[in-house]
């Protein structure tokens, strides 16, 4: 199997430069439609596909950002790999903004989305012990190191509802009780969606703030955001370029098992199962409900 990377692109990021024979697509999926078409090409030969999260221009919200038809997109398009690039604030005064992380574990703050494609009629249960895959993450890292970036190898991620910053006292918290690393809104539910949905998924976090938690730098300012936001998504660009000569070549299964997540994950029987919800799991979970 050829790899076919897929790059959901947070805020600052809207596309990918020198994609070949490049395409907007439409795709619909029974989750609704996905926050704008996808970009799709080939790179140094290897299949791309790029989804901008917010919609071009920035329309959805961290809260209204449809992850289950994002997630079910890419995977009908037959994207094999995801890396998801977002805008963060940190914890850390050692990841300072303009400096990217590795994401590699999440604690989920979120509440007002949808964070399964299963439920009544089609349980599954997925492990997200480990969320991230360590190949794919690996191949970010080296990538954004042969750019001249400074990137930390792992961090936890605090995902926030949103669409406000963090209080103070919830800036102190996840840093010093929780000991969390950078602080986003968007990559929950879709770390979870893309374990259902049997995609290797790894997070660039992009630094562009230190929250409200540092007393140099006081409250979350949004023109001091889109000032770094900039810069972060030249070198995101540059980053990306670099993948498909570190990803091409023939694709093994994933040695972290992220392409068998659902091997035994779903416990209710066939005689038992939701046929409407199956049919909307076709991409999905077709692999294991077929």
């Amino acid at each position: 199997m050829e790899p076919f990377i897929g790059v959901i692109g947070g805020s600052g990021l809207y596309e990918i430069d020198g994609l070949k024979d490049a395409t907007w697509q439409t795709v619909e999926t029974p989750w609704g439609a996905p926050s704008d078409a996808i970009l799709t090409g080939t790179l140094n030969g290897t299949r791309m596909a790029f989804l901008p999260r917010h919609g071009r221009g920035h329309i959805h919200t961290p809260s209204t950002v449809p992850y289950r038809a994002n997630i079910d997109a890419l995977k009908r398009l037959g994207v094999t790999d995801v890396v998801s690039v977002s805008a963060c604030g940190s914890f850390r005064e050692d990841m300072a903004p303009g400096d990217f992380v590795i994401v590699d574990q999440f604690i989920d703050r979120t509440f007002a989305r949808e964070k399964s494609f299963f439920g009544q009629g089609c349980v599954a249960h997925v492990s997200v012990a480990h969320p991230t895959c360590p190949r794919l993450g690996e191949a970010a890292l080296t990538a954004a190191r042969a750019e001249g970036i400074t990137v930390h190898d792992g961090g936890t991620y605090l995902a926030m509802e949103g669409p406000q910053f963090s209080s103070l006292a919830e800036s102190r918290m996840y840093r010093e009780v929780w000991g969390c690393d950078v602080i986003g809104m968007t990559n929950m539910p879709e770390a979870k969606l893309a374990r259902e949905a049997e995609l290797c998924y790894a997070s660039v976090a992009m630094i562009t703030d230190y929250d409200s938690w540092h007393p140099a730098h006081g409250e979350v300012d949004v023109t001091d955001i889109i000032r770094t936001l900039t810069g972060n998504a030249t070198k995101a660009r540059n980053m990306i370029a670099r993948l498909p000569a570190l990803l091409s070549g023939g694709r093994a299964p994933c040695d972290h098992g992220c392409d068998r997540a659902l091997e035994y994950a779903i416990l209710t029987g066939p005689d038992h199962r939701d046929p409407d919800l199956v049919a909307r799991l076709d991409a999905v979970a077709g692999r294991v409900l077929t």
